[in-house]
């Protein structure tokens, strides 16, 4: 049997709140899955490497058999309540610190509420695609939308973590930030855009209310640039998009004082392992990697690591909604990384030390430093 290193203090660098109500079978499986499409006819979400890394970690914190029927889970659950679960599988998480996405809607827990469940400290990272939504609320005009845009970006600075941008799960931004009279145009076909949405909201003539538009490139590459400007850390989500699309903005932001990290990369994780390799400014996260890969995860991360400087590598479990997928990531990625540095070590490739060293920074060191957490090892 292979040796592992173990992999003790972690910083969640992405993660969103978890809900604060009760979920039945139906609506918790389906929370279990990446896509927004169905489960085939006949079969749930419980059937892939997410679901049974759930049936395999969670039960026995709720005093269950692990792999037990996932009906009998949901049971216990109910059983305990939302806030008992929660706090259970928090904090048996092992999460140092949680650098929350609070652009999801829902009835999720904000940083300070996630905090106090899992014993943790928790960071705000503002999500710029809804700053954009709040400021349009209040902004009558294209030029007022624009003033008070900027001042939203600089203000929301002052306090949180880092800034993420997810629209459309569109990573190409421009190498060169747009020019004014393209922004206030992109501006108003989006504010423009938006307006209509909402009216036809209002009569009924769509499925979903306002708020719903993207934004238009130029002015998507505005925000971006202006988060680049402010200094703070920039994560970018990359969804099913190949990273080769930023190439151009990763070189072009080189030298501005701004990290970007590159988020849930898998299943593109070579190609982005390699970009953060390229540029000194550049980090890619292992988020998604442990819990949608499951039993493959330590072969995954392994590859990563064999294009990536260590230093560049960042834990998160991009958990949203459910506890258990908090739990689910932070489990896997241990279990997964201290199995790829056992071999190594068992191999005689590395000292044990090293392997220690390494696994401490991949879990925590990095993200303490790209985000000024303090206590960096």
């Amino acid at each position: 049997m292979t040796d592992t290193v173990p992999v003790a203090d972690l910083v969640d660098q992405n993660c969103h709140g978890v809900l604060r109500t009760e979920l039945g079978l139906g609506t918790f499986e389906a929370r279990l899955a990446a896509s927004r499409a169905p489960a085939a006819p006949g079969t749930t979400f419980f059937d892939t490497q997410t679901g049974f890394a759930v049936r395999r970690w969670c039960p026995p914190l709720l005093g269950l058999e692990a792999h037990c029927p996932p009906a009998g889970y949901l049971a216990r659950r109910r059983e305990l309540g939302v806030a008992e679960t929660s706090r259970r599988l928090l904090r048996a998480a092992g999460v140092s610190a949680h650098l929350v996405d609070t652009g999801l809607p829902g009835d999720l827990t904000g940083p300070a509420e996630l905090a106090s469940a899992a014993g943790s400290e928790a960071r705000e990272i503002v999500r710029l695609e809804v700053l954009a939504e709040h400021v349009a609320d209040t902004s009558g005009t294209v030029g007022t939308f624009l003033v008070n845009l900027g001042e939203a970006v600089h203000t929301a600075a002052s306090s949180a973590v880092a800034f993420i941008s997810v629209s459309g799960d569109a990573p190409y931004t421009a190498p060169e930030p747009p020019g004014p009279v393209r922004v206030r145009a992109a501006a108003g076909r989006w504010l423009a855009r938006r307006e209509t949405e909402r009216r036809a909201a209002r009569r009924g003539t769509v499925g979903r209310g306002g708020g719903g538009a993207p934004l238009e490139p130029e002015l998507l590459d505005h925000l971006r640039w202006s988060a680049v400007a402010c200094g703070l850390p920039l994560q970018l989500r990359l969804g099913a998009a190949d990273p080769a699309r930023l190439a151009d903005f990763a070189a072009a932001t080189e030298g501005h004082g701004c990290d970007l990290v590159l988020l849930h990369g898998y299943p593109y994780h070579r190609q982005t392992a390699a970009l953060a390799g390229r540029h000194p400014h550049v980090y890619a996260d292992l988020g998604a990697v442990p819990a949608r890969t499951g039993a493959r995860a330590a072969a995954v991360l392994a590859e990563i690591m064999e294009l990536a400087p260590f230093g560049k590598l960042l834990f998160s479990s991009g958990a949203r909604a459910l506890p258990e997928l908090h739990l689910v990531g932070a489990r896997q990625f241990r279990e997964a990384l201290g199995r790829v540095l056992g071999a190594w070590v068992e191999d005689g490739a590395w000292t044990r030390q090293d392997a220690a060293r390494v696994a401490a920074m991949i879990g925590s060191g990095n993200a303490r430093r790209v985000y000024g957490l303090g206590g960096e090892r």
